[in-house]
């Protein structure tokens, strides 16, 4: 990927009157990476890919393509086609007519625009539907003739408004797949919204998360996952058990932490120096906490409590333990292991993890 960015946002603040719905924001997208924007219903994130796309104009900032500002440059004239959350298809075109679309608009010749509107078909194994009626495909196919309609004008950028968001779980999972490789193949960069934590971190090079129209981390996905920069991103990712407590000590490699139920270590944060008596917070993911029955050998970073219940996720069991400070803590359990232990609901168990596996929060 060059280094020098292909979208600059800079500074961009969108109202719509009395309301803010994007922050004063700023961020680069690299040319051809795939980034996905994710989060709650309401943080700002389809306003910021509206702004991209030109179908809504900043209020304050700009926004700049290949070193232009776009600010006021209309939809047709930016090169951003995007995918939208219903598609948006015609029903009363053919699959080719509405792949034809864009270029039709454009004022490309008949001739050569059935020519690329086939070769992308084909591209996309939709060759055989080319003369069919929207209406005869399955989700999945119309999902991926949303994508030939837009990738046929070759764009620099592809902007998709949670475009999987209708479609069955195997049907998701496969369409992520096609969009991965499409993406590595065209080089084109992809600029993704969703609300879906597993399709933004098995796609993207980067993430952003938002939160009330700002910007809370940007990242690549296991950076994200393993340092949240805050407690907010820490909870909704929803894969981190939360500790709050009071620094007792401080090494040059670890801090001691007294929390209600034990005393736990953390490694030091260059990002958040702390002394004696500071409260901090810190994080443990659940693949990083080791489960066992009640009377196993005590360990650094222990706390024992009672199982509430389990939940099958694949490959994995998350296991529901409740603390005897009445906390709930979360463990990721391979199944198999899971299977040939002694942890049952109902059963005592001993929590604990690695000094290393915990993070200290850099912000509150």
């Amino acid at each position: 990927m060059s280094e020098t960015p292909l979208v600059v946002v800079d500074n961009v603040v969108k109202r719509y009157g009395a309301v803010t719905a994007v922050e004063r924001t700023s961020f680069d997208i690299k040319r051809g990476e795939f980034l996905a924007i994710m989060g709650s219903s309401g943080c700002g994130k389809t306003t910021t890919l509206r702004m991209l796309a030109g179908l809504e104009t900043p209020t304050e900032g700009e926004i700049r393509i290949e070193g232009s500002r776009t600010n006021d440059l209309p939809p047709w004239q930016r090169e951003t086609p995007m995918v939208w959350q219903s598609l948006a298809l015609f029903p009363f075109l053919t699959v080719v007519e509405n792949v034809e679309f864009g270029l039709k608009m454009r004022k490309v010749l008949a001739k050569e625009r059935r020519r690329r509107a086939l070769l992308w078909l084909d591209r996309l194994g939709l060759a055989d539907f080319a003369n069919r009626n929207i209406a005869n495909l399955s989700g999945g196919q119309r999902q991926r003739v949303a994508l030939a309609r837009c990738l046929v004008t070759e764009p620099k950028i592809l902007l998709l408004d949670e475009p999987l968001s209708a479609l069955d779980a195997h049907l998701k999972v496969r369409m992520q797949a096609v969009l991965s490789e499409l993406q590595k193949e065209l080089g084109i960069t992809f600029v993704y919204v969703t609300h879906s934590q597993s399709e933004a971190f098995s796609m993207a090079n980067r993430v952003i998360i938002m939160s009330r129209g700002r910007i809370e981390q940007i990242g690549e996905p296991v950076e994200i996952y393993r340092t949240p920069r805050n407690r907010f991103v820490a909870e909704f990712l929803g894969s981190s058990n939360i500790f709050e407590g009071a620094v007792r000590g401080v090494s040059p490699t670890a801090i001691s932490i007294e929390t209600a139920a034990a005393r736990f270590e953390a490694p030091t944060n260059p990002h958040r120096p702390t002394s004696p008596g500071d409260q901090i917070t810190f994080v443990v993911p659940e693949d990083r906490v080791r489960i066992s029955p009640a009377g196993s050998q005590p360990s650094l970073n222990a706390i024992a409590g009672k199982v509430l219940g389990e939940e099958f996720v694949g490959a994995a069991i998350r296991v529901y333990v409740e603390t005897d400070d009445r906390r709930e803590v979360k463990v990721l359990v391979p199944d198999a292991e899971y299977r040939a232990g002694e942890i049952r609901s109902g059963g005592r168990v001993e929590l604990a993890w690695d000094t290393r596996s915990a993070y200290v929060l850099p912000a509150g």
